[in-house]
């Protein structure tokens, strides 16, 4: 593996790292705010994050590489409302999403074919990841503005954790 394409790869990890930690944050305030449903979708989807962090920082070690553990951003910890916070997971899963295609792009340049291999599962995670959200932002939409609003949308993050943890989606 090329040092340009390590360094590359190690920003990765750092990007993968904050995104555990925000999602940790937005669990914690949707606890704060009563929405335990949302706090165990979030919780989770920080642990995911982890896990992927943690697959990069393996594929580094196993090519003989040097994987770069970074400093973390402190992550927002108040959101406005249950909205905006999924639209900022939408936001920043796009964001991951541009990155894994930067490395993907990056590592056929350099025919490092090993390093493509191993990021298609990325790519894969990461349509899913934002096909999800988007679900989520649509359901909140549909919703709407109702008195009940915020027991509906905790429900329905509650029916994809049930889901999720029985092998569903």
């Amino acid at each position: 593996m090329s040092p340009e394409m390590q360094n590359k790869l190690n920003n990765q990890i750092g990007m993968e790292a904050y995104a555990s930690f925000l999602y940790l944050s937005m669990s914690v305030w949707c606890d704060y705010k009563g929405l335990m449903g949302c706090a165990r979708f979030l919780k989770r989807q920080s642990a995911e994050e982890h896990m992927h962090m943690m697959k990069l920082v393996e594929y580094v070690q196993e090519v003989d590489g040097y994987p770069s553990i970074p400093s973390i951003a402190q992550p927002p910890g108040d959101f406005k409302d249950i909205d905006t916070l999924f639209q900022e997971v939408l936001g920043h899963e796009k964001k991951v999403t541009r990155a894994i295609n930067d490395l993907v792009e990056f590592s056929s340049k350099e025919k490092d074919h090993s390093t493509y291999n191993f990021l298609q599962w990325y790519v894969e995670e990461q349509r899913e990841e934002e096909n999800l959200m988007r679900t989520i932002l649509d359901k909140i939409n549909l919703i709407g503005d109702s008195p009940q609003k915020l027991y509906y949308i905790d429900k329905e993050l509650e029916a994809i954790n049930d889901s999720v943890e029985s092998g569903g989606a």
